[in-house]
């Protein structure tokens, strides 16, 4: 059976990319990286990309006078390559409702919190300030409004005495890189679906027990 065709929209360093085409490495890994774009010039993770021998491609924001404009030629470069999912992993840009309209239910976005909570920018600070003790990461399905739409899955992580933003959000992130190709592969392989405004999933597809702060006996 033909891999599912993949593109990955970034940002930035890349480390989910990184992820994924290291999921994707695996021969039994149902899908493949088709595409990797930026709409930074000097994204580290371009140069991800070409070490794994992706195609990649740079649409600058700046290039364009409309948010619609920009993401014409988006949609151009991903329907070019025709893939199948897109992911955006620290894209850092507002899509709007026509552009998740049209991709709907094969669009994905990785946050760093345990969603609804905690949406937007400057999360690991907003989590040590507001002392909560279990944060997380949540893959969801890509809406109209930010860091919303139906949540696919979610990892979540202890906050320790002593953290501060860049160490639990050094530990969010290694749950990140689990988490991410763990519910695309979901997707890929029609064991989590999109079903009117929620994921379902097969009754075969299990959690992993429960994370429980401070520790009880």
């Amino acid at each position: 059976m033909a891999k599912a065709r993949i593109a990955v929209l970034i940002s930035g360093r890349g480390t989910n990319l990184q992820a994924l085409i290291d999921a994707c490495a695996d021969p039994d890994y149902p899908g493949e990286i088709a595409l990797v774009v930026s709409n930074k010039p000097k994204a580290q993770g371009l140069e991800r990309a070409g070490d794994a021998g992706i195609k990649r491609e740079v649409v600058n924001h700046k290039d364009f006078e409309t948010r619609e404009d920009f993401e014409a030629a988006l949609n151009d470069a991903l329907k070019t390559s025709k893939v199948d999912y897109v992911c955006l992993a620290g894209f850092m840009r507002v899509l709007t409702n026509g552009f998740a309209s049209d991709w709907r239910g094969r669009l994905l976005n990785i946050h760093p919190s345990l969603l609804p909570s905690f949406e937007g920018l400057h999360v690991h600070e907003r989590m040590i300030e507001a002392g909560v003790k279990i944060a997380g990461c949540t893959v969801h399905f890509v809406s109209a409004e930010v860091d919303n739409g139906p949540i696919i899955g979610q990892a979540a992580v202890p906050v320790l005495p002593g953290d501060d933003a860049d160490s639990l959000a050094a530990r969010i992130l290694e749950q990140e890189h689990r988490l991410y190709p763990a519910c695309l592969r979901l997707l890929i392989e029609g064991k989590a679906r999109l079903t009117g405004g929620a994921v379902t999933y097969d009754k075969n597809v299990k959690g992993d027990g429960a994370l429980i702060v401070p520790s009880v006996s």
